[in-house]
């Protein structure tokens, strides 16, 4: 039996890449997950924000908690 509770939400670990071993929680067990990290620019004073996008994808093959993404370095 698939342990959720009771909001439907689910512990979920993250692994490889730059958010390896991250613990989260999530809720409908989506397929794919976006993690972003602030970028610097080299002119503070620039207006404009730059991040990292990295994706991780679910794997089908897990049914129970935790739930596990891997990091897909192809994406995006």
């Amino acid at each position: 039996m698939e342990a959720r509770d009771a909001a439907g939400w689910e512990t979920a670990v993250l692994e490889g890449g730059p958010a390896d071993g991250v613990r989260i929680r999530v809720a409908g067990r989506p397929r794919v997950l976006q993690v972003t990290r602030p970028c610097e620019t080299e002119d503070p004073q620039e207006e404009v924000r730059v991040t990292a996008l990295h994706i991780y994808r679910r794997d089908p093959k897990v049914k129970t908690e935790p739930l596990r993404y891997g990091f897909d370095g192809a994406s995006p």
